[in-house]
């Protein structure tokens, strides 16, 4: 009876994105750690746009605790706030890509 009386702890975001500033051209890479897998619906934003894996966009999972977002080859248009959810979890933080200047 006991064992049925343990309720799973709800997730909680361990470590979160940090803001990064990189240059033109370079990788820019965001990690969110979870407390525990099997937290659905995680989903990964731009400035409100949601993003998906391509050549362009990395989003690979460790464990299913630790989420990592890849942006290659980042342009100027790429700076803005990168978003993780996960379920009702959000984790925020800044993109900034800076141009290089001759």
């Amino acid at each position: 009876l006991l064992l049925l009386c343990h309720a799973e702890e709800a997730a909680v975001v361990v470590s979160g994105l940090r803001n990064t500033d990189v240059f033109v051209g370079e990788s820019a890479t965001f990690t969110c750690e979870l407390s525990h897998p099997g937290v659905k619906n995680v989903q990964w934003w731009l400035d409100g746009t949601p993003l998906h894996n391509n050549l362009v966009t990395e989003i690979s999972e460790q464990d299913g605790r630790i989420h990592t977002l890849t942006l290659n080859d980042v342009a100027c248009h790429d700076s803005g706030t990168v978003t993780f959810r996960a379920g009702s979890l959000i984790s925020s933080a800044k993109l900034l890509v800076k141009g290089i200047s001759l």
